[in-house]
C-alpha cells in the first residue's frame, strides 16, 4: 500500500514585508510621474541660498516616504532583502516608463482627454527620466549601506540615529545628483530638458534637502511604530 505524503502549506510572505514593499514600489512610481513639476513654497524667513522660497521638484514627497518605506524594511529584514528590494524596484521603472508611453503612443479615441495635454503631464522628459534613476539607484544603495554600517557599529541600538543618519546621507546625495543630472548637466552638454539658472538649481538642491531633512526627522517615531507594530504580528521580523 502506497504511502501518503503529507503535503506541508507553501510559506506565504510576511505581511509587514508586503506592505513596505507596496509602499515603496508605489511612492517610486509616483516619484516618477510628478518629478516634472516644479513647487513653491513662500517661506517666513528667507533661507540662505534658497531665499524666500522653498522650491523642489514634484516628487520630493514621494522620495521621502519611499526612504521611509526602506529604513523600515531594512531594519525588519536585513540588508540583503533591502538591496533586492532596491534593484527589483529600480527594474520596475522601466516598466512603468514603459507602460506609460504606450499608452501615450497609442490611438486615442474621439472623447479622450486631449492628447497632447494627457502626454505633456504623463511623459516626463529625458533629462528628468535620466536624473531619477541615477539617483535612486545610488542613493537608495548607500542608505542600505549606511542604515547597516550605523547598525552594526551601535550593536542595533539607536534606531533613531541610523534612521536620521542614513536617510540624511543618502537623500544630500540623491537631491544633488537628480537635480544636477536633470537641470544642468544635460540642459547644459547635450541640450535635453530646461536650461535653469545656476541659482534656481542651488535653491531646488537646497529646498528639496530641507524638506527631506524635515521628514526624515518627523518620521523617526513613525519608523518605531511600524516597525514595533510589524515586530509584534511577526515574531521572526
Amino acid at each position: 500500500m502506497a504511502e501518503t505524503v503529507e503535503r506541508r502549506p507553501k510559506s506565504t510572505a510576511p505581511p509587514g514585508a508586503v506592505a513596505l514593499a507596496g509602499i515603496f514600489v508605489a511612492s517610486l512610481a509616483t516619484a516618477q510621474l510628478t518629478a516634472a513639476k516644479v513647487l513653491a513654497f513662500e517661506l517666513p524667513v528667507s533661507v540662505p541660498l534658497a531665499g524666500p522660497e522653498l522650491t523642489l521638484p514634484g516628487a520630493a514627497l514621494a522620495i521621502a516616504v519611499m526612504f521611509f518605506a526602506s529604513d523600515c524594511y531594512a531594519e525588519l529584514y536585513g540588508k540583503r532583502a533591502t538591496q533586492v528590494l532596491v534593484n527589483v524596484a529600480f527594474a520596475m521603472n522601466f516598466l512603468v516608463l514603459a507602460l506609460v508611453w504606450s499608452t501615450i503612443l497609442a490611438p486615442a479615441a474621439p472623447s479622450s482627454i486631449d492628447p497632447g495635454t494627457f502626454a505633456l503631464v504623463l511623459g516626463a522628459s529625458t533629462n528628468i527620466v535620466a536624473g531619477s534613476l541615477v539617483a535612486y539607484l545610488v542613493s537608495q544603495n548607500l542608505d542600505v549601506v549606511v542604515f547597516h554600517a550605523i547598525r552594526e557599529a551601535t550593536d542595533g541600538e539607536m534606531l533613531w540615529l541610523r534612521n536620521v543618519a542614513s536617510t540624511a546621507t543618502s537623500q544630500l546625495v540623491d537631491t544633488v545628483i537628480f537635480v544636477s543630472i536633470a537641470f544642468w548637466i544635460l540642459p547644459q552638454t547635450v541640450g535635453i530638458g530646461p536650461q535653469l539658472p545656476g541659482a534656481v538649481v542651488v535653491s531646488l538642491v537646497v529646498g528639496q534637502y530641507l524638506l527631506k531633512l524635515l521628514i526624515a526627522v518627523l518620521d523617526t517615531p513613525f519608523v518605531y511604530l511600524v516597525t514595533g507594530a510589524i515586530r509584534r504580528t511577526e515574531p521572526a521580523a
